[in-house]
């Protein structure tokens, strides 16, 4: 793990925990959700802060400095399973990891149904 990774991990770990007092989570909730997966090669599982837009059943996740991170290559070609906790709600999903020709990257999370 480099620096970078490092550094990010432990604010992740602040941004989580500042997640769950709820003043700071209805301050950031609206734009910060939780994500959880599985590593497809560790079989470890992640959870992550990202930043977030929802439009219905779909979540768009635009990753910031994607050459620094690795998580979204999880979710290269026919994607995989996600959790997404927006707001103390956990929902299911489909995540599929898209760059564009600027090396933009996106992962786009297609909620799966309240049941």
């Amino acid at each position: 793990m480099n620096t970078f990774q490092k550094s990010a991990a432990a604010i992740n770990k602040v941004v989580l925990a500042a997640m769950r007092v709820p003043l700071i989570e209805k301050l950031i909730g609206g734009s910060t959700a939780q994500i959880t997966y599985t590593g497809r090669k560790s079989g470890k599982t992640f959870t992550l802060p990202v930043s977030y837009r929802q439009r219905n059943d779909e979540v768009l996740i635009r990753v910031a400095l994607p050459q620094k991170k690795n998580w979204w290559r999880n979710f290269l070609n026919e994607g995989g399973r996600m959790r997404v906790n927006i707001r103390g709600i956990d929902r299911t999903g489909h995540a599929v990891s898209t760059r564009d020709e600027k090396g933009n990257v996106s992962v786009k999370v297609t909620l799966d149904p309240v049941s």
